[in-house]
């Protein structure tokens, strides 16, 4: 059998979502925000998605580019994933030098990559060279037989509302993300300084239902949010929660993240999916109260290139 890798092609999105659900399924991608990724990335992230093929049959991915929202230079990422029933056969080893060299031939220093943390995994990781750095956590919540917790009053002074009601001017949800991603724990830390490239990735995404995404707000201005994104069968995933440094400690983002749970569940959302830092435990504990259980871990490895 011949493997192959290339460039996606605007015909791959949906090879390329299948690909990704099975070796990947507690992550939430359709064909029309892989498309939409492709279409509408930075140029500065020069953002290279490769597929890899066994003789015709697209049986690998990897998502290539340039953290070009960090502070930090040169430094990308690759994060590779193989079918199943296929590995082993080369597929995940092309694709890495593969994205290796495009991101060498950009002047990176460092490639990061996701690894899911199994044996065979990170063995396959460590033998390229990549050292294991932070981990994070999958987790899960069975929305259609679970019980939430009940909704619960908003506190004198603050009231809840979805994202939608930003529609005209979703500026201030900008800044409060943009304020909360500051203290996101990760190996890469990123900064949201570009309003209109905000729009472009996050506010005009296919995947944000700004239906359910709720909102805290506090004296006029959004104080927390609970960002709910969703793809089909049933699933929905909250990409982000966060509070506003000032209104920490009142329980907001707890709030605003039953608010929107409760709401996907009544919009008919079987399944409720998150990520953690496996060192953030306000959020882990957060999730726990909500009955969210540990499904997968992933762990960031580093390579430098020379």
């Amino acid at each position: 059998m011949t493997v192959t890798v290339r460039d996606f092609r605007a015909g791959d999105a949906e090879g390329f979502a299948r690909v990704r659900h099975l070796a990947l399924p507690f992550m939430l991608s359709t064909p029309e925000s892989i498309a939409y990724d492709v279409a509408h990335a930075h140029p500065d992230a020069h953002f290279q998605p490769l597929v890899a093929e066994e003789d015709g049959e697209l049986v690998g991915t990897a998502q290539v580019g340039v953290a070009h929202e960090s502070p930090q230079p040169g430094q990308g990422y690759l994060n590779v994933y193989v079918h199943p029933e296929h590995r082993g056969r080369g597929a995940g080893t092309l694709l890495v030098s593969t994205a290796e060299e495009r991101l060498a031939a950009l002047g990176t220093s460092k490639a990061f990559a996701w690894v899911l943390d199994d044996p065979t995994h990170r063995a396959f990781a460590e033998r390229r060279g990549y050292g294991a750095g932070r981990s994070a956590h999958f987790l899960r919540l069975d929305l259609a037989n679970g019980s939430l917790p009940p909704l619960q009053e908003p506190p004198a002074g603050v009231e809840l509302r979805s994202a939608a009601d930003y529609a005209a001017d979703p500026r201030p949800l900008f800044e409060l993300d943009a304020e909360t991603l500051l203290d996101e724990p990760g190996d890469i830390s990123y900064e949201f300084t570009d309003y209109e490239a905000w729009l472009e990735s996050t506010w005009h995404h296919p995947l944000l239902s700004h239906e359910l995404t709720s909102v805290a707000v506090v004296d006029g201005r959004p104080a927390a949010f609970s960002a709910a994104r969703t793809g089909g069968n049933g699933r929905y995933d909250t990409a982000m929660t966060g509070t506003a440094r000032a209104q920490r400690g009142r329980g907001l983002a707890k709030l605003a993240k039953n608010d929107s749970l409760h709401r996907a569940r009544a919009a008919g959302f079987t399944e409720a999916f998150t990520g953690n830092d496996a060192g953030n435990g306000p959020m882990l504990a957060i999730n726990e109260w909500f009955g969210y259980e540990i499904c997968a871990t992933e762990v960031r490895h580093v390579r430098e290139l020379g």
